[in-house]
């Protein structure tokens, strides 16, 4: 087969071309053992139905369609924060293709991020003869100023010592003594990427300041820290340094992969661009205090904060909506002494604005939503100010103190009532969730369209569309640069879901002569 070099198709439609649909039904005839059509349906429509909700509901030992990913990845992306920072995963080459491969597809954008390739050999006799080897490779072939170092799987099972292999690698003089080499276990078979994301930002602030906190005084250098956690939308990072610089707040921002995750195509290469410099991260105890933009997914970095650093970290909620900015930004100023200037109380009356011009549409939607436990929690308390229902509430990776604060705040709103929050679940639960009890739409990855194409083949008046924020997004293009933080981000979800509602309108209401009774364009 060979297409026409003047009309070369991709995948869709050139799979719909009559030889190919052929080949592909000679394919799964000889070769598949398909079950017949009739038995598929019999056994899919038994898997929407409540009888197959509680047997899925009560299933132990596995996951499927999980809604997060491993450590290592997170720690990647905290690494990726820092001034010439290499990320290096102590573990299998194929692990950290996956990485690559992984936020790639997010952010479409190279990443440097190298492993030091264990295998068989590896697996029986340990990983140092790796390490020394690949840290002397990785410094002398991309020239970082630090070599951040995490694990897999495969290194954590056999019982690898970092502290021990990096030291034995400098004391044979790979690397030099003075190098720095950050590091942080980081075992994919617990937690999660934002508890990754946790470990590696521990071990940076620990390398960098644990030993040399003599002559550090908490205020000194006048500067607000933010830590931002895992957080994959560049514009979230815009929008908090905005906010700051509006209130005339000197900030140091911990881990900032803004630059390096978007840099621009003008015939110049950049491994490294942008990030935290290491002046910075040392100079962190020196500052006012410290805020913690996702305190769920930080418990680690909090400990270390308020015990080496001394610093209190106050308590705030994840800036997403209008209450929880509002909070965020009068902590600023409470810790600062700032006020919160006229540009930011004319952007909050825009929002507000916008809130009531869209409320009508969305009060009493009902959305089904997932994804990392500070931007679910933050989602949903949108969600209730916007006057929507969030009906089913899921989370992978959060814990039961999540759980406890998230019905807390269901109870706090009369549009909370008949929301439930499930804790710890995956997709395929979400998948019988919103079969059994049908929410309007789903906020979610991408992995989210699975789902919705299954309510769709039930039937029409069964699918379930796909609001497309979080993480990963692999099958749209540019939404990694928008914003969700802040009264800006609240702009811009409000906008995203509020088209969404009317696009729905419009799809059911296009039947001429039969359903097109929306006259929204009548002069």
């Amino acid at each position: 087969m060979s297409q026409n070099v003047d009309n070369i198709k991709p995948s869709y439609p050139l799979f719909r071309d009559d030889e190919y649909k052929e080949n592909l039904a000679r394919k799964q005839a000889m070769y598949e053992e398909k079950h017949p059509d009739e038995k598929i349906q019999e056994v899919f429509n038994w898997s929407t139905s409540e009888e197959y909700q509680k047997l899925n509901f009560a299933r132990e030992a596995l996951t499927v369609n999980p809604a997060k990913a491993c450590q290592p990845l997170g720690a990647v992306l905290c690494a990726l924060g820092f001034e010439k920072t290499l990320p290096y995963v102590h573990g299998s080459q194929g692990c950290v293709a996956y990485f690559r491969t992984y936020f790639n597809r997010h952010f479409k954008e190279p990443l440097a991020c190298v492993s030091d390739s264990m295998t068989e050999d590896a697996a029986v006799f340990g990983g140092q003869k790796n390490m020394i080897a690949g840290l002397e490779n990785a410094k002398a072939l991309y020239k970082p100023d630090i070599i951040a170092v995490s694990t897999t799987c495969m290194a954590e099972v056999i019982g690898d010592d970092l502290n021990a292999f990096i030291n034995n690698t400098k004391k044979a003089g790979n690397i030099p003594q003075d190098f720095p080499t950050p590091f942080a276990h980081t075992p994919s078979f617990v937690g999660s990427h934002t508890t990754g994301w946790d470990n590696m930002f521990e071990g940076i602030a620990r390398f960098f300041t644990l030993n040399y906190m003599e002559g550090k005084v908490v205020g000194s250098n006048k500067k607000v820290n933010i830590v931002p956690g895992f957080e994959t939308y560049l514009g979230n990072f815009r929008v908090i340094k905005r906010m700051l610089k509006e209130m005339d707040v000197p900030y140091a921002f911990l881990s900032d992969p803004e630059e390096v995750l978007d840099t621009p195509a003008d015939g110049e290469y950049r491994m490294y661009a942008g990030g935290t410099t290491q002046a910075e991260i040392k100079d962190a105890p020196n500052g006012i205090d410290t805020f913690l933009l996702q305190p769920y997914q930080l418990e680690k970095t909090k400990k270390y904060v308020q015990n080496t650093w001394k610093h209190a970290v106050p308590r705030v909620n994840i800036p997403m909506g209008l209450e929880w900015t509002d909070e965020f930004l009068m902590k600023v100023s409470e810790a600062t002494g700032k006020a919160i200037p006229a540009s930011l109380e004319k952007e909050r009356g825009r929002l507000v604005d916008m809130m009531m011009d869209s409320h009508t549409w969305l009060h009493g939607k009902k959305f089904a939503l997932w994804g990392d436990p500070d931007f679910v929690i933050g989602m949903v308390k949108f969600l209730l100010e916007l006057g929507a229902e969030p009906t089913h509430i899921l989370s992978n990776n959060a814990n039961k103190r999540w759980a406890k604060d998230v019905q807390k705040l269901l109870e706090s709103s009369p549009y909370g009532k008949d929301c439930a929050v499930h804790n710890g679940c995956d997709l395929w639960h979400m998948r019988s969730l919103v079969f059994t009890n049908k929410p309007d739409f789903m906020i979610g990855n991408s992995y989210g369209k699975f789902i919705q194409r299954d309510t769709l083949h039930k039937g029409k008046e069964f699918e379930v569309p796909l609001i497309r924020i979080g993480f990963p997004i692999f099958d749209r293009h540019h939404l990694h640069r928008h914003t969700t933080l802040g009264y800006e981000g609240a702009m811009h979800v409000l906008t995203t879901l509020v088209n969404a509602v009317l696009e729905r309108l419009d799809e059911e209401t296009r039947g001429m002569g039969t359903t097109d009774y929306n006259y929204d364009l009548v002069r």
